[in-house]
């Protein structure tokens, strides 16, 4: 039979339109699972109602992805184009913390008060970035959860001193404050009354070997409160402090980190130890002027700070770079105490 023309052109239209409807339907198949949210309503495959799941938990975990733009695809018989258009648009969300900030934490800004507060001028240590603390059991119990709410980023912990002194709060402290997010190491008072390497071996007995610490320190100072009442010449301390550092940079991987006093800087260690890191206190003026020419890591600021998360005084520390010295700096120390 032939047919006229008008026929066979609606015939034509209708097969058309039928080819376009299962290839739409077709593609929407396709592209559904990976874009779907928790928002459809209806029975869904368990596959594509886990993605829809996972897909909503992006949403309301990153605040950046605007929800509207995440609409869900409804079945195929149930098209809705403007809501198909929206999804071509979303991109997976991206993180907004970079890598080291993860890894180290994001930084705290320090809240800390003081209770003799100094006027240290033009720099001060407010201009630093990366605040933290040192503790001992004098500081008694810590919150160091809240201690890190208010800027504790660091914090370096009482272990030892001289050759069989442990500090009662050492261990507990250690771990708190590691749970609490803070990068933590440990300080050994120096006593001019023992023998260095057995000094040296008494901290390494108590100190955990982690690569993710802040380098050890050798706390040297004159100390008149101490049963020891001798003070070596100058020749003897740099002797001593010598065979304790190198024994425990052995042990640790680490360069240990010095920390002294103005006197004591004064009467032993100008111009000594250019290759090592210092942790100076200067409580009244900025290290630059009580220790000239010395490069630090560490400025001991205070010995009056106050805190939530700590009865009491509370010694206060800044790091000596930005942000991001202080995670080079990081990086720099496990990298070293991995090898």
């Amino acid at each position: 039979m032939r047919l006229s023309p008008l026929v066979v052109s609606l015939l034509a239209c209708v097969a058309l339109a039928g080819c376009m409807s299962s290839n739409a339907a077709d593609v929407l198949k396709v592209g559904a699972s990976s874009e779907t949210t928790a928002s459809v309503s209806g029975p869904r495959p368990a596959e594509v109602v886990g993605l829809a799941e996972e897909q909503q938990t992006m949403i309301e975990a990153d605040a950046d992805v605007d929800p509207v733009k995440v609409s869900a695809l409804a079945p195929p018989d149930v098209i809705d184009e403007p809501a198909v258009k929206a999804v071509a648009l979303v991109t997976p969300p991206t993180p907004t913390a970079r890598p080291e900030t993860r890894r180290y934490g994001a930084v705290q800004r320090q809240r800390f008060r003081d209770a003799k507060p100094i006027n240290f001028g033009k720099r001060k240590p407010a201009d630093y970035a990366v605040h933290g603390v040192d503790v001992s059991r004098w500081q008694g119990e810590i919150d160091w959860v809240k201690l890190r709410s208010q800027g504790a980023n660091f914090a370096y912990i009482k272990a030892t001193d001289g050759g069989d002194h442990l500090d009662p709060m050492f261990r507990k402290n250690w771990r708190e404050a590691d749970a609490a997010g803070l990068k933590r190491g440990a300080y050994h008072f120096f006593y001019w009354c023992r023998s260095a390497s057995s000094q040296a071996d008494w901290f390494i007995r108590n100190v955990p070997k982690d690569p993710n610490a802040l380098p050890p320190v050798i706390d040297v100072e004159w100390n008149h409160l101490s049963a020891c009442k001798k003070r070596p010449s100058r020749a003897t301390v740099l002797e001593k402090m010598q065979v304790f550092m190198d024994k425990i940079e052995a042990h640790y991987g680490q360069r240990p980190v010095i920390y002294t006093a103005p006197d004591f800087y004064g009467d032993n260690l100008k111009n000594a130890f250019q290759n090592y890191p210092f942790w100076l206190r200067a409580v009244a003026q900025h290290p630059s002027k009580v220790y000239p020419g010395r490069d630090w890591v560490f400025w001991q600021y205070s010995g009056s700070g106050l805190s939530h998360g700590v009865k009491g005084k509370i010694d206060l520390n800044v790091f000596s770079g930005s942000e991001s010295d202080w995670r080079r700096w990081l990086g720099k120390q496990e990298r070293v105490a991995a090898n």
